[in-house]
C-alpha cells in the first residue's frame, strides 16, 4: 500500500487496512457459510446436500475470485464446478472454479463470452441442483449479454454515455437491465435449480435489485423508467438507434419485461449479503476511537456530485477548526458513499480524486487537517490509484510546483495533478468492493 508521507501516515494505514479487512470478500463468505457433514448453512437457511445432485457456483464482480476460494474451502469435493468472471488484474488462484477476466467499466468481448458461458451453465441445471451465485461490484459491466437486436458495441456506447452523464448506479442499472438477457432477474429465470446468491454489496442501502443489476432478484423497474432516465440526463439521442428502438418496443409491450416482484419463480431463490459499506465504516470508526480521536459517522452517506461533496467536507473541517463544531479536535469524521462525476472532456481521474481535490481547495491553510477519499476496490476511475489524501498545505504546494488544481478539477483531470503532488493512495486490487470511504482528520 502506497500512502504519501505525512504525520498521519501510520494512523491512516491502520484505518484503511482495518476497514478493508472488515469487508474482505473471502473472509466474509467464510463467515456466511458453514458446513456440517451434509448440512450446508448459509446465513439463516439450511440446505441438505443429499437433496442435490450437483452444486455449481457462478458469479461475477471484482471480488468474486476471493469469494470463490471461500466457497471451495467450505464445499470441498461436494462442489461440482463453477465459473466466475472478474475485472482484469483481479484474478486469484482457485481449484474447482474457473476464473475468467473481462473489462470494466465498459464491457468487452471477453465479458460477452463469459456471460454466454455462465448462462449456459445455469440453464443446464435442473430442480435437483443447487446453484450458488456470487456477486460483487462490477458484475453489471463484466456480464454483457445484449438482447436480440442490440450489439455489444451498442452496449459499450450506452455504458459510456451513462457513466459520463452523472447518472446514479441505480439509474445506470435500470437501463442495463432492459438491454440484457441476464440482469434484472433473468438469470434466475434461466434455470430450474434452487438458487442461493451471496452478495458483497456495492450499493448503498443494499437494494438487492440494484446490486450487480439484480440477476437473481425481481426487478421493480420498467422500460418506461429506462427511457425516462436517458431523457432526464439528456443522453437519449446519443444512445445507439438499436438501443432506442428496443426500449421503445418494450414501452409498447412488444418486448418482454423483466420478472417482477411476486413472480413464483423467486420462491426457490434466496439471497444473503455478506458485506457492505456500513461494515467498513463501522470498522474504521472503531479504530479511530481506539486511537483516542473523537469520532462520528457522517450521515447520510455521500451520494452527490464528487466536487460538491468534497467542498462540503472541507467546509466541515473549517467549522471544526474555528468553532469546535460538531466536534472538537483531535477528531475524525468517517463517511461512506459513492459520489458521481459528470465527465466533460478527456481528463483522467476518478470520483475519490475529485472529492479530495475539491476538499483541498476548501481546507487550504488549515494546520493539522487531512481529507482522505478512496475506493474500497483499489480502483478510482480508470486509474491505478485507489484515491487520495490532501491536507491544508496541498494548495500551497500546488502553487510552488505550478500545478493548477482548480483547472484540473474543472477539466476532470485530477489524476496527473495529484500524482505530481504525491497525494495519491495506491493499494492495488483489494479483494473487496463496497463503495467508497471518506475521512476527515483534525488533530
Amino acid at each position: 500500500m502506497q500512502i504519501p508521507p505525512s504525520p498521519i501516515r501510520p494512523l491512516l494505514k491502520k484505518l484503511i487496512v482495518r476497514g478493508l479487512t472488515a469487508v474482505d470478500a473471502r473472509a466474509a463468505v467464510g463467515r456466511a457459510i458453514l458446513r456440517n457433514g451434509e448440512a450446508l448453512v448459509i446465513g439463516r437457511r439450511r440446505y441438505d446436500l443429499r437433496r442435490y445432485e450437483r452444486v455449481v457456483v457462478v458469479g461475477a464482480g471484482k471480488a468474486t475470485a476471493s469469494m470463490a476460494r471461500a466457497v471451495e474451502q467450505r464445499l470441498g469435493p461436494r462442489l461440482h464446478g463453477g465459473f466466475v468472471v472478474v475485472k482484469h488484474g483481479h484474478v486469484m488462484p482457485t481449484r474447482r472454479i474457473v476464473v475468467a477476466e473481462a473489462d470494466h467499466p465498459v464491457p468487452d468481448r471477453s465479458g460477452q463470452r463469459a456471460a454466454a458461458r455462465l448462462c449456459a451453465m445455469a440453464a443446464e441445471l435442473g430442480r435437483r441442483d443447487l446453484l450458488i451465485v456470487l456477486l460483487s461490484g462490477g458484475a453489471s459491466s463484466l456480464l454483457p449479454a445484449p438482447v436480440a437486436g442490440v450489439t455489444l458495441a451498442d452496449k459499450q456506447r450506452t455504458t459510456r454515455e451513462l457513466l459520463r452523464c452523472g447518472a446514479s448506479i441505480r439509474e445506470i442499472n435500470t437501463v442495463r437491465k432492459h438491454l440484457s438477457r441476464i440482469k434484472g432477474g433473468r438469470l434466475a429465470e434461466l434455470t430450474e435449480a434452487t438458487v442461493v446468491t451471496l452478495i458483497l454489496s456495492d450499493v448503498l442501502g443494499d437494494d438487492l435489485s440494484a446490486i450487480a443489476s439484480g440477476p437473481t432478484v425481481p426487478d421493480p423497474t420498467t422500460y418506461q423508467d429506462a427511457v425516462a432516465i436517458a431523457k432526464r440526463h439528456r443522453i437519449w439521442r446519443a444512445l445507439p438507434q438499436r438501443v432506442r428502438q428496443h426500449l421503445n418496443r418494450g414501452c409498447q409491450g412488444f418486448a418482454s419485461e423483466t420478472p417482477k416482484p411476486g413472480s413464483s419463480l423467486f420462491r426457490r431463490v434466496h439471497h444473503h449479503i455478506v458485506g457492505n459499506n456500513a461494515a467498513a465504516v463501522t470498522a474504521v470508526t472503531r479504530v479511530a476511537r481506539e486511537a483516542g480521536l473523537r469520532t462520528i459517522v457522517h450521515t447520510p452517506a455521500l451520494t452527490g456530485v464528487a466536487r460538491n461533496e468534497g467542498q462540503r467536507f472541507g467546509a466541515l473541517a473549517r467549522n471544526i477548526v474555528r468553532e469546535g463544531k460538531p466536534l472538537q479536535r483531535p477528531c475524525c469524521v468517517v463517511a461512506g458513499g459513492e459520489t458521481t462525476v459528470t465527465v466533460t472532456g478527456k481528463g483522467t481521474g476518478g470520483r475519490a480524486q475529485e472529492f479530495a481535490a475539491a476538499a483541498a481547495l476548501e481546507i487550504a491553510g488549515l494546520a493539522k487537517v487531512w481529507v482522505v477519499a478512496i475506493g474500497t476496490d483499489g480502483t478510482d476511475g480508470p486509474t491505478d490509484a485507489a484515491g487520495a489524501v490532501v491536507d491544508g498545505d496541498t494548495v500551497a504546494r500546488a502553487q510552488r510546483l505550478s500545478v493548477d488544481l482548480k483547472g484540473a478539477l474543472k477539466s476532470h483531470n485530477t489524476y496527473p495533478a495529484l500524482k505530481k503532488l504525491h497525494q495519491l493512495i495506491v493499494t492495488g486490487p483489494t479483494g473487496t468492493n463496497v463503495n467508497d470511504l471518506y475521512l476527515l482528520l483534525v488533530l
